[in-house]
């Protein structure tokens, strides 16, 4: 990604939030989008485009290629990736011998939206394939050797892990023990010696190929995708579908890749957008009987944005395994029963609901203990009694809130369970992997933004101390540099559904590929209040004579939200945040969310 310019957007060092404001880009024509980004004009909005796929790093010479991401022009040869031959050589000898297959997936989006596109797939090939979800309290993260076996005896022959099974090396030993054959589908993080298995597919493993580690930002929906690919190339070689069996429609799986990848906040960057930019167009279709259900208990009238994966489809997946039953979300994704599905749909929104509140408990719980831990480089909360379903949200939360990564763990007796998230610039996973090999860990994985571990009660404190030691340094520099970055900058007038729909045009967004960020004004507040409870809403006014709506979510109780509440009277504001369209009136509208603010006078 190219990097932020040096000079200060309208001189600002220190906003209301402290950061300084900078162009996003050294290759951007900042004047050009000034002067044009307002007026509407098709071609300045065709200009704000290119801008932003050049100030997101692409080549002049390759914007054709990322205006349209498609998988034509970003799908590897799956053969890059080791050990990815042989798993595909394995999984197509149990499609052709008719054995059981069974999918062991990870609880969360990314598990759920993996073990169903294996599971579809299995089943449109014309065989038996089964899945296992395990119980996030009872069982906890990944494979275990107990749950394999039992497996093993009940008659599959073959378990593919999806989402897990990187450092289950003692799990794996065992059904290796039991002669049971293992394929492991994941993305986190790997120790140096790898576990026994037929085969481990994992672009992070560490002795990956250079062509398969370019691709360590994929989401394990997006590596078994790239298994699908292969198992098929493989069955066509045999011969499996010359009897007139069709190929699978492996495009039409693409909405649970778009699903799994955004909800486990993978960078949207090469594959991974034409991943999502692709897979969206296959959620409008509303094939998938199960998905087209969770659209409609997301009440969303329209077809699903890319914000929508991860703010309204992904929770309610993701609340089975938090605070319900851990099968629900396959059980949604790979049925073929309307009714089933809209039953399963509706839980899991009741389930989501109730995680809410669940998270807020917890949350407040954890917040009143950062008090003393400012000099912290890294935030560690604990408590007994906290529901390990939500911890990660939290930490997400108590990141976001603080800007320094968090670790929130639930204990329960003598044993924690801990989630932790991270800031750009700070490879969390790798600190946790390495807490686990001194000894201070039970056990720990992840990945650079996200990581799980359990720890004995009595060692938390030191834990907390060695992660201080390890990541000051780095928590340092990432803080020193951290700076709101803009795209472009209007007048209020400027703000218009076909501005919004031009900054779409770039996307899909998301980790590693930001969403655009404006800077409207100079703009005086007519109104600000609360919403809900900690949201600030306003509507401002240009010194064009136009006005637009605002929100500042969860910001009531920051200094932003005190000075939009009560100190922006009567005075000049830039106000920097996304676009968005609001589509709850009978006409749409743009608005604005913000995300910092800045004085103008």
């Amino acid at each position: 990604m190219a990097s932020q310019s040096l000079a200060p957007v309208f001189g600002v060092v220190s906003s209301l939030s402290g950061k300084s404001w900078r162009w996003r880009g050294g290759n951007m024509d900042v004047g050009s989008l000034e002067d044009t980004a307002g007026s509407g004009a098709p071609g300045a909005l065709d200009d704000v485009v290119t801008q932003l796929l050049l100030s997101r790093g692409v080549a002049r010479d390759d914007l054709a290629r990322h205006r349209s991401p498609t998988l034509r022009q970003f799908l590897p040869d799956p053969s890059h990736f080791r050990d990815m031959d042989t798993a595909a050589d394995r999984l197509a000898q149990a499609v052709i011998a008719g054995e059981t297959v069974t999918v062991y997936g990870d609880y969360d989006v990314d598990g759920a939206t993996s073990a169903a596109l294996l599971v579809r797939l299995l089943r449109t090939l014309g065989r038996d394939a089964r899945y296992y979800i395990p119980d996030r309290l009872l069982e906890g993260y990944g494979p275990s050797g107990e749950a394999l076996v039992r497996l093993g005896e009940e008659g599959s022959s073959l378990i593919v892990t999806v989402d897990c099974g990187a450092m289950a090396h003692e799990a794996l030993a065992q059904a290796h023990a039991a002669g049971i054959d293992v394929i492991v589908v994941d993305h986190h993080k790997c120790a140096a010696e790898n576990p026994v298995a037929v085969a481990l597919v994992n672009p992070n493993r560490l002795d990956e190929s250079s062509e398969g580690a370019e691709h360590g930002h994929l989401a394990a929906v997006g590596v078994a995708f790239l298994l699908a690919v292969a198992l098929v190339r493989t069955l066509r070689a045999r011969g499996y579908f010359t009897d007139g069996l069709p190929e699978p429609d492996l495009m039409g799986l693409l909405d649970l890749v778009a699903l799994g990848t955004v909800a486990d906040v993978a960078q949207i960057r090469g594959l991974n957008r034409a991943f999502v930019a692709q897979g969206l167009k296959v959620m409008a279709r509303r094939e998938n009987t199960g998905m087209a259900a969770l659209i409609d208990a997301s009440r969303l009238k329209r077809s699903p944005r890319c914000s929508d994966l991860g703010f309204a489809l992904g929770p309610r997946i993701n609340a089975g395994g938090r605070v319900g039953e851990s099968t629900l979300g396959v059980r949604l994704l790979t049925t073929e029963d309307p009714a089933e599905a809209a039953e399963i749909a509706a839980k899991l929104s009741a389930l989501n609901e109730d995680r809410r509140a669940i998270e807020a408990e917890v949350q407040a719980a954890a917040e009143s203990m950062l008090e003393g831990q400012h000099n912290r480089a890294v935030h560690v909360v604990a408590g007994s009694g906290w529901h390990p379903g939500v911890i990660g949200i939290v930490a997400g939360r108590i990141k976001e809130r603080t800007g320094k990564p968090a670790l929130v763990i639930a204990l329960d007796g003598q044993i924690g369970k801990g989630s932790a998230r991270s800031i750009v610039g700070v490879d969390l996973g790798a600190a946790i992997i390495a807490a686990r090999e001194a000894g201070l860990l039970v056990a720990g994985g992840g990945h650079a933004m996200a990581a799980g571990l359990t720890i004995e009660a009595d060692r938390v404190a030191a834990l907390a101390d060695w992660l201080d030691s390890r990541l000051g340094a780095a928590v340092a520099r990432a803080r020193e540099s951290e700076s709101i970055a803009l795209d472009l900058a209007l007048a209020a007038g400027g703000l218009t559904p076909a501005l919004v729909d031009a900054l779409e045009a770039a996307g899909p967004f998301g980790m590693g590929w930001p969403g655009p960020r404006i800077a409207i004004g100079p703009v005086r507040l007519v109104k600000a209040d609360i919403v809900g409870t900690d949201h600030v809403r306003a509507i401002a006014a240009g010194q064009d004579g136009r006005s637009f709506k605002a929100i500042a979510f969860r910001a009531a109780e920051t200094p932003l939200g005190e000075a939009l509440l009560h100190g922006s009277r009567g005075r000049l504001l830039w106000l920097a945040g996304r676009a968005k369209i609001d589509d709850w009136g009978d006409r749409l509208q743009a608005e604005l969310q913000i995300e910092d603010a800045a004085w103008a006078d």
